[in-house]
């Protein structure tokens, strides 16, 4: 078997694997820097019509964001994804088309994908269920749950009497609603992610309680706290959280504002699968029974029109705006950090991965000035970071996620992260559990 690093090798985003020059896991975006945005504009380093099957990890458009581009490449062959996962996709590309159409326009480019290619790979896509086992070719294929987000998947690839292990990205377990991953026991190699492969994160009741507290001091400021979230996963947890504060009088009233159309559309699929015991929690299921809406609460406003997000200026503080992006690289969220970001009393809070070079890990790491939409803007409102709401396991449930392998697995290979967590990483891999760790590079192959 052959394995070719097309993308996600020394860089968070960008997941794109090469199989026997024939078969892909994943077809990502590169986001994050001006340097990885240009990356997408480029040709592929495979032939798109030699492509028999694209495999897919789950719906973030670092994942799925390049298809379109691939489709209008001349990719014809089939897309595999769990059901949620080919349910979200459409609305993802869908934004992100909008989104890199404007991009192209600021670089004075075509765009690298327009609708018309969406509605295309959107019909070659093939929905298949967790264990559920099929053949492309001479490789055995099967998606198992990774416990990222609803329906994520690890696909173990099998062929030549050889089993790879392609993780996608691993949830941060427990989470409130989403199941636990499944645990996965032999692999002869295995590619794993390292998002915060340095990192601990929180414990999932202290997140909640770092939440509660922010809140609490930010509404008795009488400023905004705005949220920047990734409009898939991080929204949909902020919301059954913020539901059990709310509902139990653990956090001063204060109007709560969704202001991202795509998570509210997001959050719809979530509510279609949210009776199904493959992906929720049977805790959550229980609720939902007992008739708590679990993505609704009293205060909780979703601005779906553009018009509708406008009016959120003329409510006066406190108040708490949760708005897309996560990285604060677009969106509605760059309107409101504009306005409030200058406003000492008001407070920003990430709950999720903020890749180098982003706006989001710009005010993170403190700049106290920022451009926005062309003008300067000062940061004096209160920064504080979660990343115990990331959806990504970190460095102590990788380690875990790999352990029950260590006896069979012959390399690991650490993509999809910051090379500084991955050196880490790939050192607690081979000190701890005696497995040979490389960090592959972007176009290098290797025969298996």
């Amino acid at each position: 078997m052959k394995l070719k690093f097309c993308g996600g090798a020394k860089t968070v985003t960008g997941a794109n694997y090469l199989i026997n020059d024939s078969v892909l896991v994943d077809c990502g975006l590169n986001q994050g820097s001006n340097f990885l945005e240009k990356i997408n504009f480029e040709p592929f380093s495979y032939d798109p019509k030699a492509i028999k099957a694209v495999l897919i990890t789950h719906a973030h458009i670092d994942h799925i964001g390049r298809l379109p581009q691939l489709y209008k490449a001349g990719f014809r062959g089939d897309v595999f994804s769990t059901p949620p996962t080919k349910d979200f996709a459409e609305e993802l590309l869908l934004d992100s088309e909008n989104v890199l159409g404007r991009e192209a326009r600021d670089r004075n480019k075509e765009p690298i994908y327009n609708i018309e290619d969406i509605t295309g790979i959107m019909g070659l896509w093939k929905k298949i269920d967790y264990h559920e086992k099929f053949k492309i070719d001479d490789l055995d294929i099967e998606f198992l749950n990774a416990g990222h987000i609803l329906g994520s998947s690890c696909i173990a690839v099998s062929s030549e009497g050889k089993k790879v292990i392609f993780s996608g990205d691993l949830g941060n377990s427990p989470a409130p609603f989403i199941k636990d991953g499944d645990a996965i026991e032999n692999a002869d190699y295995v590619l794993m992610e390292s998002a915060y492969g340095g990192k601990l994160h929180e414990n999932l009741g202290t997140r909640k309680e770092m939440l509660e507290d922010f809140i609490e001091e930010t509404v008795k400021a009488g400023g905004v706290l705005m949220i920047p979230a990734f409009a898939m996963e991080r929204t949909q947890e902020l919301l059954f959280e913020l539901n059990e504060l709310v509902e139990n009088g653990r956090v001063p009233k204060a109007p709560v504002f969704v202001d991202s159309p795509l998570a509210i559309k997001l959050t719809s699929v979530y509510k279609k699968y949210s009776q199904d015991t493959k992906y929720f929690r049977e805790e959550a299921i229980a609720l939902l029974r007992k008739g708590d809406a679990i993505f609704n609460f009293p205060g909780l406003k979703t601005t779906l029109t553009t018009e509708e997000s406008k009016e959120i200026n003329s409510v006066p503080p406190p108040k708490i705006i949760i708005a897309g992006s996560g990285m604060s690289q677009g969106g509605r969220i760059l309107h409101h950090e504009m306005r409030y970001l200058p406003d000492p009393k008001s407070a920003i809070l990430f709950i999720g991965f903020q890749v180098n070079g982003s706006l989001g890990r710009r005010i993170l790491d403190g700049e106290k000035w920022v451009k926005i939409n062309g003008e300067e803007i000062s940061v004096k409102c209160k920064i504080s970071s979660i990343a115990g709401y990331s959806a990504h396991a970190d460095q102590r449930q990788l380690l875990d996620w790999l352990r029950p392998m260590r006896f069979s697995a012959k390399k690991v290979f650490i993509v999809q992260g910051e090379e500084e967590g991955m050196l880490l990483l790939s050192q607690k891999v081979q000190d701890e559990l005696a497995i040979d760790a490389i960090i592959p590079s972007a176009g290098e192959e290797f025969v298996l």
